[in-house]
């Protein structure tokens, strides 16, 4: 069955790699990123029967124009992905300024309520649609030097099964952690050890069909991508 899907952050990592496995299974895919050159890369590449635009996750105001535009081409989506996330250059909490933890915050956190305050209400007015909002390892359990995200990650496991018991029956919300993938982010925590991690290519074709196997049964339970 053909799906709707919606992702965050689709300019680069998990993000890029799903939207494209979404695309060659033949699902239809409505993708944003702060990247302009990413979403217009998107954009040529595969036409006009997917939608790609330039919305910072942190910024309502763009979040509620982007959301209003999509909605009024399209469906609700029957699968909503929060994936759009950074994480803090590695160092002691004490020594992250706060301009660098408020932006961590901001995207992280704040831009997963934004997308959900927005889309949501449309999905329950339809009675259907999952909701997945990207954890990780570190929102399940911590290390040094990554403070900030960690704290988002908690975060994000906290609101999602907050949000799993206020939805109507026919919509799940899921915190899903991803597993250890080699992208541009593990880079920055593990350097040249990234590598040895699985490769994003072998994460994708598990990751993808896992998701559109969620079932509305899923809702509130934290899962793995193992």
């Amino acid at each position: 069955m053909k799906r709707l899907i919606v992702i965050t952050g689709i300019s680069r990592g998990l993000g890029r790699a799903m939207t494209e496995e979404f695309i060659n299974l033949g699902h239809t895919v409505i993708g944003c990123a702060r990247s302009k050159s990413a979403v217009e890369n998107l954009t040529n590449k595969y036409g006009n029967s997917h939608q790609f635009s330039c919305v910072n996750v942190a910024d309502e105001d763009s979040v509620q124009e982007w959301v209003r535009y999509t909605l009024t081409n399209y469906s609700p989506p029957d699968l909503l992905i929060n994936n759009a996330a950074i994480i803090n250059q590695p160092a002691p909490v004490w020594k992250i300024d706060s301009e660098e933890f408020s932006q961590l915050i901001d995207i992280n956190i704040k831009g997963v309520a934004n997308v959900i305050r927005h889309f949501v209400p449309a999905m329950i007015s339809r009675g259907s649609g999952i909701i997945v909002n990207i954890s990780s390892g570190w929102g399940r359990s911590t290390s040094p030097q990554v403070g900030p995200y960690c704290a988002s990650k908690w975060a994000i496991e906290g609101l999602t099964r907050a949000l799993s018991q206020e939805l109507p029956s026919g919509i799940a919300a899921i915190p899903l952690n991803p597993g250890i993938i080699h992208t541009d982010m593990l880079d920055i925590c593990f350097g040249e050890d990234a590598k040895s991690f699985t490769p994003i290519e072998s994460w994708t074709k598990k990751a993808v069909p896992f998701l559109l196997n969620l079932k509305v049964q899923d809702n509130g339970i934290p899962l793995t991508i193992s």
